[in-house]
């Protein structure tokens, strides 16, 4: 009898890993798929289109790299409390490599054997590599929006005025990018004003001579700068009933808008900048460029090689959500 459930266990697994369906940690526990496995851990996860993005650039890679034929990326729905279990079955199982979305980032920064130097500051790691002694911590959050900016409104973030919103997880990670790549300034905008506060502190032995501060968006400061890049990080926008974060009038005529939600393509804030004639781009790039970065971290081959391939699939599985 034990027998003939393994049997089907082992069925049902084959046959969601061929369907690309939502793979569980029950599906982790019987893995047994030979080749290289690739993975994205969230909770939720179904609505994620990382797995397209990953196999059609590893279809591209594999047309004159017959390696890379015997790869595949995966998703998993995965609770944070089970999370610990799953990042240890994932190492047993040898996955060449896993990324992390919400809410899992913070959580496995304390949890992996070891956080590369330039994922330290930001308190989260969205990309792991397999490792003898564990996985291998990595953040390309980062890369992903100086690569998106650049690509989509033709900014750099070093020498702009960054207006940046949020104070939660994904700010921080955009504020250690831009005080690393050497911004002219830095103002955050949270409603929380104790949030805000911690962040401004957290953020200060980066911040060197780059003025750094913080404002409620209830209350805006009349001397912010011109022309500056504005880039939201929190989540409103998701849902069409969310708030705008911040009303873009009541600032100094922005350079450009920079959204990190790509799905809806278009949130109350890129309509409000449309309105204003501002220039404005969704999260889609940054997805692409961050994933294309994980790829190159697990692979050797270089993001830009990659990203043009994801970016089509990022698009292709937009349009039929």
């Amino acid at each position: 009898m034990r027998a003939a459930r393994a049997a089907v266990s082992i069925e049902n697994l084959k046959s969601k890993i061929e369907n690309s369906a939502v793979l569980t940690l029950a599906d982790l526990e019987s893995w047994s798929r030979p080749g290289t496995s690739l993975a994205v851990l969230g909770h939720p996860i179904r609505h994620s289109i990382s797995p397209a993005m990953h196999n059609a650039a590893l279809a591209a890679l594999a047309r004159t790299e017959p390696r890379y034929a015997a790869w595949q990326y995966f998703r998993f729905e995965v609770h944070p409390d089970d999370l610990p279990r799953a990042l240890d079955l994932l190492h047993a199982k040898k996955f060449h490599g896993v990324n992390l979305t919400v809410p899992h980032k913070i959580i496995a920064f304390t949890r992996v054997a070891e956080v590369d130097a330039a994922a330290q500051p930001v308190g989260a790691v969205n990309t792991l590599l397999w490792t003898e002694r564990g996985w291998r911590g990595h953040n390309t959050d980062g890369y992903g929006l100086a690569a998106a900016v650049r690509e989509t409104l033709g900014r750099e973030l070093a020498g702009a005025h960054v207006i940046l919103l949020g104070a939660g997880g994904a700010a921080r990670g955009a504020a250690v990018e831009c005080l690393q790549r050497g911004c002219a300034s830095l103002t955050i905008a949270n409603r929380t004003r104790e949030n805000l506060d911690a962040l401004i502190a957290t953020l200060a032995p980066l911040a060197g001579k780059i003025p750094v501060r913080g404002f409620v968006p209830t209350a805006v400061p009349n001397d912010l700068p011109r022309a500056a890049l504005v880039i939201n990080a929190t989540s409103a926008g998701l849902k069409s009933t969310d708030p705008l974060p911040i009303d873009l009038a009541a600032l100094p005529r922005p350079a450009a808008v920079f959204d990190m939600i790509y799905n809806p393509p278009q949130t109350p804030l890129l309509r409000a900048a449309t309105a204003l004639g501002v220039p404005c781009a969704n999260g889609l790039a940054m997805l692409v460029h961050q994933g294309a970065k994980a790829l190159e971290i697990w692979s050797g081959i270089g993001a830009p090689q990659t990203a043009p391939v994801m970016a089509a699939a990022a698009h292709t599985a937009m349009s039929v959500a």
